[in-house]
Protein backbone atom coordinates (compact mmCIF):
# COMPACT_ATOMS: atom_id res chain seq x y z
CA UNK A 1 0.00 0.00 0.00
CA UNK A 2 1.68 3.72 -0.85
CA UNK A 3 2.84 5.10 2.61
CA UNK A 4 -0.38 6.79 4.48
CA UNK A 5 -3.20 5.12 2.29
CA UNK A 6 -6.02 3.41 4.82
CA UNK A 7 -6.33 -0.09 5.38
CA UNK A 8 -9.66 -1.33 6.11
CA UNK A 9 -12.35 0.95 7.18
CA UNK A 10 -15.04 -1.92 7.83
CA UNK A 11 -17.96 0.03 5.48
CA UNK A 12 -20.94 -0.34 5.61
CA UNK A 13 -23.21 -0.83 2.43
CA UNK A 14 -27.11 -1.25 1.86
CA UNK A 15 -27.59 -4.22 -0.29
CA UNK A 16 -27.35 -5.58 -2.83
CA UNK A 17 -24.37 -4.51 -4.34
CA UNK A 18 -21.10 -6.04 -6.36
CA UNK A 19 -17.42 -6.32 -5.45
CA UNK A 20 -14.41 -6.73 -6.76
CA UNK A 21 -11.90 -8.56 -4.46
CA UNK A 22 -8.58 -9.22 -5.83
CA UNK A 23 -5.71 -11.02 -3.56
CA UNK A 24 -2.29 -10.14 -4.75
CA UNK A 25 1.46 -11.02 -4.60
CA UNK A 26 3.95 -8.38 -5.32
CA UNK A 27 7.34 -8.70 -7.66
CA UNK A 28 10.75 -8.15 -5.63
CA UNK A 29 11.02 -5.07 -8.16
CA UNK A 30 7.91 -2.65 -7.70
CA UNK A 31 9.50 1.06 -8.65
CA UNK A 32 6.49 3.30 -9.56
CA UNK A 33 3.65 0.73 -7.88
CA UNK A 34 2.55 3.53 -5.07
CA UNK A 35 2.63 6.15 -7.49
CA UNK A 36 0.27 3.68 -9.85
CA UNK A 37 -1.78 2.93 -7.14
CA UNK A 38 -2.68 6.25 -5.84
CA UNK A 39 -3.48 6.88 -9.43
CA UNK A 40 -5.81 4.51 -9.97
CA UNK A 41 -7.73 5.42 -6.64
CA UNK A 42 -7.94 9.17 -7.66
CA UNK A 43 -9.09 7.87 -11.06
CA UNK A 44 -11.36 5.26 -9.75
CA UNK A 45 -12.72 8.27 -7.61
CA UNK A 46 -14.45 9.93 -10.20
CA UNK A 47 -16.38 6.46 -11.83
CA UNK A 48 -20.48 6.35 -11.40
CA UNK A 49 -21.31 3.64 -8.91
CA UNK A 50 -18.01 3.56 -7.12
CA UNK A 51 -19.06 3.15 -3.69
CA UNK A 52 -15.36 2.63 -2.35
CA UNK A 53 -12.24 0.37 -1.66
CA UNK A 54 -10.47 -1.23 1.45
CA UNK A 55 -7.03 -2.75 1.01
CA UNK A 56 -4.55 -5.00 3.02
CA UNK A 57 -0.89 -5.78 2.47
CA UNK A 58 1.68 -7.43 4.59
CA UNK A 59 4.75 -7.37 4.69
CA UNK A 60 5.89 -9.65 2.35
CA UNK A 61 3.99 -8.23 -0.55
CA UNK A 62 0.57 -10.19 -0.46
CA UNK A 63 -2.38 -7.87 -0.20
CA UNK A 64 -6.18 -8.20 -0.86
CA UNK A 65 -8.47 -5.39 -2.08
CA UNK A 66 -12.10 -5.03 -2.21
CA UNK A 67 -13.66 -2.84 -4.43
CA UNK A 68 -17.28 -1.95 -3.68
CA UNK A 69 -19.73 -1.40 -6.79
CA UNK A 70 -23.79 0.00 -7.42
CA UNK A 71 -23.97 -2.54 -9.96
CA UNK A 72 -21.68 -5.15 -12.23
CA UNK A 73 -22.44 -2.21 -15.31
CA UNK A 74 -20.30 -0.09 -13.33
CA UNK A 75 -17.76 -2.48 -12.30
CA UNK A 76 -17.54 -3.52 -15.94
CA UNK A 77 -16.56 0.13 -17.05
CA UNK A 78 -13.76 0.65 -14.62
CA UNK A 79 -12.83 -2.20 -16.18
CA UNK A 80 -12.63 -1.24 -19.65
CA UNK A 81 -11.07 2.14 -18.96
CA UNK A 82 -8.18 2.76 -20.86
CA UNK A 83 -5.62 4.22 -18.51
CA UNK A 84 -6.62 1.31 -15.84
CA UNK A 85 -6.04 -1.22 -18.50
CA UNK A 86 -2.70 -0.20 -19.20
CA UNK A 87 -1.93 -0.19 -15.93
CA UNK A 88 -3.21 -3.77 -15.56
CA UNK A 89 -0.71 -4.53 -18.27
CA UNK A 90 1.99 -2.85 -16.22
CA UNK A 91 1.14 -4.33 -13.19
CA UNK A 92 1.88 -8.24 -15.36
CA UNK A 93 4.80 -7.20 -16.55
CA UNK A 94 6.71 -5.71 -13.74
CA UNK A 95 5.35 -5.39 -9.92
CA UNK A 96 3.08 -8.41 -9.81
CA UNK A 97 4.23 -12.20 -9.42
CA UNK A 98 0.33 -13.41 -9.07
CA UNK A 99 -3.17 -12.06 -8.81
CA UNK A 100 -6.66 -13.07 -8.21
CA UNK A 101 -9.91 -11.49 -9.19
CA UNK A 102 -13.09 -12.57 -7.59
CA UNK A 103 -16.25 -10.93 -8.51
CA UNK A 104 -19.96 -11.09 -6.84
CA UNK A 105 -22.89 -9.49 -5.62
CA UNK A 106 -23.55 -8.90 -1.83
CA UNK A 107 -27.09 -10.05 -1.25
CA UNK A 108 -26.86 -8.94 2.36
CA UNK A 109 -23.97 -8.07 5.16
CA UNK A 110 -23.60 -7.82 8.55
CA UNK A 111 -21.28 -6.37 11.32
CA UNK A 112 -20.29 -6.72 15.55
CA UNK A 113 -18.66 -4.18 17.58
CA UNK A 114 -17.43 -5.56 20.57
CA UNK A 115 -19.36 -2.54 22.49
CA UNK A 116 -22.76 -4.98 21.64
CA UNK A 117 -20.93 -7.70 23.93
CA UNK A 118 -20.89 -11.10 22.86
CA UNK A 119 -23.68 -13.01 21.40
CA UNK A 120 -25.69 -12.72 18.04
CA UNK A 121 -27.51 -9.50 17.25
CA UNK A 122 -30.62 -8.13 15.24
CA UNK A 123 -30.10 -9.69 11.80
CA UNK A 124 -27.31 -11.88 12.19
CA UNK A 125 -29.12 -13.48 14.95
CA UNK A 126 -32.62 -14.51 12.78
CA UNK A 127 -30.57 -15.81 9.65
CA UNK A 128 -28.66 -19.28 8.75
CA UNK A 129 -26.48 -17.58 6.65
Amino acid sequence: MPPGRPTVSYMTLSAPYFVAVITTELATDVEGYDEAAVRMESLVNGYAGFLGVESVRDGSGRGISVSYWRDLADLQAWRRDVEHRATMLRGQERWYQRYHVRVARVEREYQWDESEGLGLHGDEADRSV
